[in-house]
């Protein structure tokens, strides 16, 4: 298993951010995103996701062996903790969410409802909730956003065992992870020529 990214063009709005882009993670392997804010980590992790489209050049990855974390928790606010684990362990196909509740230290929190969670606690559940749809590719951005130092370390934890499992995971972090042989990937090298585009929409009709 890997996630292989050929010659990739990617852009938002109209306007081309990443051009030339190429790399392989396979399994066992963490790929940490650097670069400025701007620079398209959150575009490239959407386009690896399969929710847009590339500009040029070919994303290599099993779609349903992937799951995918943007900025937002994912959680439904009027759902319980338990409830929101049974709802997104269904979408996937499974039913086990013992083992997220007890990895991410929820089980305490198991029917408080989402709404009356703290933005850290949202962030533990939203995290969670990668354990249980048995994807083995992670895409994740930014995910250790409103966690103090013990609900990082236990995302640490959870990280490092889904690799050593043969997991791969795809990372936009501004934090060190400490993971043993985790891959960095600067996108600024790989920074479009923004000044010499259009923005008359030349590009729009590849984006979804």
């Amino acid at each position: 298993m890997e996630l292989c990214v050929e010659h990739l063009s990617c852009a938002k709005d109209g306007v081309v951010l990443l051009e030339g882009l190429s790399f392989k993670v396979s399994a066992g392997q963490a790929l940490v995103l650097r670069g400025d804010n701007g620079i398209g980590k959150t575009t490239l992790l959407r386009l690896l996701a399969g929710l847009i489209k590339p500009l040029a050049g070919k994303v290599k990855v099993g779609q349903d062996d992937l799951v995918y974390g943007a900025h937002l928790d994912g959680v439904k606010t009027a759902l319980t903790v338990t409830e929101n684990l049974h709802f997104w362990a269904m979408v996937y196909g499974q039913t086990d969410i013992v083992h997220a509740l007890s990895v991410m230290n929820l089980k305490t929190l198991h029917d408080r409802f989402a709404a009356h969670l703290s933005a850290g606690q949202k962030r533990r559940l939203g995290l969670a909730r990668f354990l249980v749809t048995g994807c083995k590719i992670w895409i994740m951005d930014e995910p250790t956003v409103s966690l103090d130092a013990s609900s990082t370390e236990l995302f640490q934890n959870m990280l490092s065992t889904h690799l050593a499992s043969g997991g791969i995971a795809v990372i936009a972090t501004h934090i060190e992870l400490g993971l043993i042989g985790a891959m960095t990937l600067d996108l600024n090298q790989y920074r479009a020529n923004i000044e010499t585009q259009s923005h008359q929409g030349t590009f729009d009709e590849a984006m979804i």
